[in-house]
């Protein structure tokens, strides 16, 4: 079963600092997308990245994060 609405979540990673983003991954299988959001404004409004267009953001973070 597949649902519309996107289930939001922070990333384990995020140290509660205020300045964190929000996705949802839910929505990958059914639209092949990826919403992204502010935690700070959850009304707001939401990035909609593809699957792929995120997982190269991923990648790139955890390069530059290796690189520190």
């Amino acid at each position: 079963m597949t649902t519309d609405s996107p289930q939001w979540f922070t990333s384990s990673y995020s140290n509660n600092g205020g300045a964190c983003v929000e996705v949802a991954t839910n929505l990958v299988a059914s639209r092949g997308l990826v919403p992204v959001r502010d935690s700070k404004n959850p009304g707001g409004p939401v990035l909609g990245l593809s699957a792929s267009a995120f997982a190269s953001f991923v990648t790139s973070v955890k390069a530059a994060d290796a690189l520190r």
